[in-house]
């Protein structure tokens, strides 16, 4: 349900070109700088024939670039435009201030119950909450 509202405020805020898939394909790169076709796939659990055809509307877009790596030929390096950091931004901006706005009817007690649910799973999920019972 959260994906859902993130997909629709994606589309509602200009970005009805945008997946999720091209959301957090564009926030991977952007928190990185750049990063290898490969790297992106194994984040977001896709094939990289998947990832590429992703990756390909990106691009023609105007979203991504493609560079030859300059230690390692044989690599590509993805990278964003200003273009994509903008519409990254701006979508991103959107859709947290939503989130906000939706979090905020909830009581300061519910939200904090959140929170501390999302740093537990989080922990769990990285494999350094060592208080989880079994």
């Amino acid at each position: 349900m959260v994906f859902r509202e993130i997909r629709t405020e994606l589309r509602k805020y200009g970005a009805q070109e945008m997946s999720v898939p091209h959301f957090r394909t564009l926030a991977f790169v952007y928190r990185r700088g750049r990063a290898s076709l490969s790297e992106i796939a194994d984040h977001l659990g896709l094939t990289l024939p998947t990832m590429s055809a992703l990756v390909d509307g990106l691009v023609a877009r105007g979203f991504m670039t493609r560079r030859e790596d300059s230690e390692d030929r044989r690599r590509i390096t993805l990278t964003l435009t200003d273009l994509g950091r903008t519409r990254f931004a701006s979508a991103r901006a959107a859709t947290l201030a939503n989130l906000d706005q939706r979090l905020r009817q909830l009581s300061s007690s519910d939200r904090a119950t959140i929170t501390a649910a999302m740093r537990m799973l989080r922990g769990l999920f990285n494999g350094s909450n060592t208080n989880v019972e079994n």
